[in-house]
């Protein structure tokens, strides 16, 4: 390609959505806590390594059965309510700013259980039994 020589209207993503393709053998459920696996594909949260917390699932997604990228699903990254974890995994106030760690699709740890839980996110806040993670794929993938 070739410098510009003259304006050019360059296409722009407006909003918080996106979409992608979805991981074989796995059900979404709306406003589930979603991640990325090292494939590229989109699953709901688990305890699992090699993957990053991608945001809140904004439709749901049935491919039990299918072959990766036979479906796609809504999502958006932002600040959201999960559910915090239990023992020594729970979240505190001190843990805000700091890396927390998907449980399942639903749940949120402290800790990435000895290597064994992808990052979800940054805690936000706490907030009762509800931790507020703040989801950014390009940061907490590098974090």
């Amino acid at each position: 390609m070739t410098a510009l020589t003259k304006d050019r209207n360059t296409p722009e993503r407006m909003g918080w959505y996106r979409s992608g393709t979805v991981a074989a053998n796995v059900n979404i459920h709306n406003g589930s806590l979603l991640m990325r696996d090292a494939n590229g594909d989109i699953k709901p949260g688990a305890s699992e390594t090699g993957s990053v917390g991608l945001g809140r699932a904004e439709s749901s997604a049935n491919n039990t059965g299918g072959q990766a990228g036979d479906l796609t699903v809504n999502y958006r990254p932002g600040i959201f309510a999960f559910d915090n974890s239990a023992g020594a995994d729970l979240i505190g106030t001190s843990h805000v700013g700091k890396l927390c760690y998907i449980v399942d699709d639903q749940t949120v740890a402290a800790t990435d259980d000895t290597g064994a839980r992808s990052p979800a996110g940054f805690v936000d806040e706490v907030d009762g039994s509800q931790v507020w993670v703040r989801f950014d794929e390009a940061i907490t993938g590098i974090a």
